[in-house]
């Protein structure tokens, strides 16, 4: 983690859906607060730092992560009250790209990893991403969400 004193970004669902796409951040702490409810994080873009922490705190609420196919997810320092699981496929390749950690605490909730090209295919077809990709072809650019780095 940086020596500098940034502030994290807020993210707060309460019965609600939230979602982040594109390069939405360069914080390197993330806190999350959702109740019943659901967020969808983008982590693919450059512009995030090598190391990520994720400080959660959940009632039976749900976090999808789009991250880059070699992110490391460190959910050590994650603690569960109640059931929920970290539904992740990591690559076989044994690869260290950008760590994120989940900490905090987790009741009856659960986190689902999509990497590399699920993560970009999820992100064009939600709501955000189809109007992403109009707003491109008309300019005759490429869409944000298909590659991060733009």
């Amino acid at each position: 983690m940086s020596s500098t004193t940034e502030l994290p970004a807020l993210i707060h669902a309460d019965h609600t859906s939230v979602r982040h796409l594109g390069n939405w951040t360069t914080a390197s702490r993330l806190d999350v607060r959702a109740r019943s409810g659901s967020v969808l994080l983008d982590l693919r873009s450059p512009g995030l730092p090598d190391e990520v922490e994720l400080h959660v705190e959940l009632d039976r609420a749900a976090i999808k992560l789009l991250v880059p196919e070699d992110a490391v997810v460190d959910h050590w320092d994650l603690r569960w009250t109640g059931r929920g699981k970290v539904k992740d496929a990591p690559t076989a390749d044994g690869s260290h790209g950008r760590r994120i950690r989940l900490t905090g605490t987790a009741g009856h909730s659960e986190f689902r990893i999509n990497r590399g090209g699920v993560a970009t295919l999820f992100a064009l077809c939600t709501r955000e991403g189809l109007a992403d990709a109009r707003r491109a072809h008309k300019a005759g650019q490429q869409s944000a969400l298909l590659d991060p780095q733009l």
